[in-house]
């Protein structure tokens, strides 16, 4: 108890300081009509945001995308003093909002019965730029990629002097044409922020498979496995795949610039997704940006997630690593030329035409607004 103490009251102190200077540059600014908040992180913002709509006589909007305090409860545990308080304050002044938008209709049902809340749903929507990216943009960037990541260098040596290569692609210096190189590997790709709501060991366990599989003979490509993002359990992951020697996977774990990010996206064969909703109330971000780049997902199961991914349709929901290796090899047997369930899931994806996040919050949040004016 000794030691709760002291750090609940440097927590104290530091939500305090940031309410103080949070409201002082809200009350610097013009006049708003609107506040827009997005929660989580809502501690101290959505109390300051209501104090800041008073003084300014503004409506208070409130965009849930997940709860605080289920991610507190993460490092913390569910009955922790800090994770209760936590609770009670985001359901007190969330409750003071004028508006409320979430992004799972499974969450408006939550806001609504559990804390009386009245939400639209506003699904996360890709912005323009996660889209397809052409073969010249391709090679363009497995060559930059290739300068310092071993995966993306060639793997043979070019039968003609006029080729510039890649693991993945080759141009003809003469002509400028790019195209796919044959028997190359198949690209998989995941991003994470490397935190406890991401087992990573699930894919790890998923990549051991699959090396077996095509030890035993299973016409599977070899495979280059991508890993983006930065966060504090990168390191712990890193250990662990430094210890795996694979003759037919690599995988790498770059620290990608921003606009390079939605390029290998529109570039990858197959995207996995290993996150888990604290809540099982929000939807991964990440398959949003993926379905945009019309990239097919396989992403582990949680309560919701069947808003977004749509089993067989656009992408695969899995359990357990036994399940996401057996998809894996079912997804790439005979690749790149038979075109499978992959194909299919993109065509899907292709037809399915979404909305961009301007279009949806067009659609969605004014009428809203106009409603009420």
């Amino acid at each position: 108890c000794f030691a709760v103490g002291p750090k609940l009251f440097q927590y104290v102190i530091k939500v305090i300081v940031q309410a103080i200077q949070l409201l002082y540059t809200m009350l610097k600014i013009d006049q708003p009509s609107y506040i827009l908040l997005q929660n989580p992180p809502g501690l101290p913002s959505i109390a300051v945001a209501w104090v800041a709509c008073l003084f300014w006589r503004s409506k208070l909007i409130i965009d849930w995308h997940n709860y605080g305090y289920t991610i507190m409860s993460l490092n913390h545990g569910r009955n922790h003093p800090l994770v209760q308080i936590a609770k009670w304050y985001e359901k007190f002044f969330g409750r003071l909002s004028d508006y409320n938008l979430c992004v799972t209709n499974a969450m408006k049902e939550d806001l609504w019965v559990s804390c009386n809340i009245k939400a639209v749903t506003l699904y996360d929507k890709p912005a323009s730029y996660f889209k397809e990216t052409p073969l010249e943009l391709q090679h363009h960037l497995y060559m930059k990629l290739a300068k310092d990541y071993e995966p993306f260098k060639p793997r043979t040596e070019s039968l003609s002097s006029n080729a510039e290569r890649t693991a993945f692609t080759e141009k003809d210096e003469k002509n400028g044409h790019v195209i796919k190189t044959r028997g190359r590997p198949a690209l998989l790709i995941s991003s994470t922020s490397w935190t406890e709501d991401e087992d990573f060991s699930v894919l790890l366990k998923a990549l051991e498979d699959y090396e077996r599989y095509i030890n035993e003979g299973v016409k599977l490509p070899s495979l280059v496995c991508v890993i983006t993002g930065k966060g504090p359990l990168k390191e712990y992951y890193n250990g662990l795949i430094n210890k795996l020697h694979f003759k037919h996977i690599q995988i790498c774990t770059p620290w990608l610039e921003a606009e390079d990010y939605p390029l290998l996206l529109g570039s990858a064969d197959l995207g996995v997704c290993l996150h888990k909703s604290s809540s099982g109330l929000d939807l991964p971000m990440k398959v949003v940006d993926m379905f945009g780049c019309c990239l097919p997902v396989c992403a582990i199961y949680f309560e919701c997630l069947h808003e977004l991914v749509k089993h067989d349709e656009n992408g695969l929901i899995f359990r357990d690593s036994n399940e996401l290796a057996e998809q894996i090899k079912v997804l790439f047997l005979g690749f790149p030329t038979l075109e499978g369930k992959l194909h299919n899931f993109r065509k899907n994806l292709r037809a399915s035409k979404q909305l961009r996040w301007d279009e949806s919050w067009d659609q969605t949040v004014l009428p809203l607004l106009g409603q009420n004016e």
